[in-house]
């Protein structure tokens, strides 16, 4: 664990394109991966969890995104933008909902584990679906995103505190998504792993009850 630890440290200074941008607006200390993500990270290793795919660990709390490739080696994080609303769940149906449809407290971007593969979007575009029945993908801020809402603004803020302002995606970086998460992801997808608001994490990922004992760790 303190080797996954250290590895995702020496994230904190690594992106690319205008992700490296994004990196140094924000504080390095904000991008230090949080104990729930250093655990996470800890179990996939150690269990195989992605089954040789590439994976990512989206910590909402912070906004922060660390990507991994297929054998776990530690590839890069930005900050990223979530749905506006805490929570962990997403609202039965609303993947059968218009954007004009959904409330406030509908916008959540769920936690989990989910298997992503890319697909075609509303306008036909590509993009990486994290879980298609709830209408959560992974993607760059869309280009028709309202100049209100401030989005790029926000993702390059010094705080992950205003980056709450999608309707339950995750958006990230565009040369960060394009040079890093579409060549891993595009050919057999690969495993996003979100991290909860207020659920504990093993209620989220059950399979931690299973690693924490093999640690030799019962703590939270």
């Amino acid at each position: 664990m303190i080797n996954m630890f250290l590895a995702l440290v020496g994230l904190a200074g690594v992106a690319a394109g205008d992700a490296g941008q994004l990196t140094a607006a924000r504080p390095t200390s904000e991008l230090v991966p949080s104990a729930e993500t250093v655990r996470v990270a800890d179990w996939i290793a150690a269990s195989g969890d992605n089954r040789a795919l590439p994976y990512v660990i989206v910590d909402k709390a912070n906004a922060s995104l660390f990507l991994f490739d297929r054998k776990g080696k530690p590839l890069g994080t930005v900050p990223v933008l979530i749905g506006v609303a805490v929570g962990d769940d997403a609202t039965p149906g609303i993947g059968s909902k218009n954007l004009a449809e959904i409330g406030p407290a509908e916008k959540t971007t769920p936690a989990g584990r989910f298997l992503a593969r890319f697909g075609l979007a509303v306008g036909k575009e590509r993009v990486l679906w994290v879980d298609y029945a709830t209408s959560v993908a992974l993607h760059p801020i869309p280009k028709g995103a309202s100049a209100r809402e401030r989005r790029r603004q926000r993702m390059l803020s010094p705080t992950p505190d205003d980056n709450r302002i999608t309707f339950g995606c995750i958006n990230v970086p565009v040369a960060f998504y394009g040079k890093t998460i579409r060549p891993l992801f595009q050919k057999k997808g690969g495993y996003v792993y979100i991290l909860p608001d207020t659920k504990p994490l093993e209620v989220v990922f059950p399979r931690l009850r299973v690693q924490a004992p093999m640690n030799g760790n019962t703590g939270r």
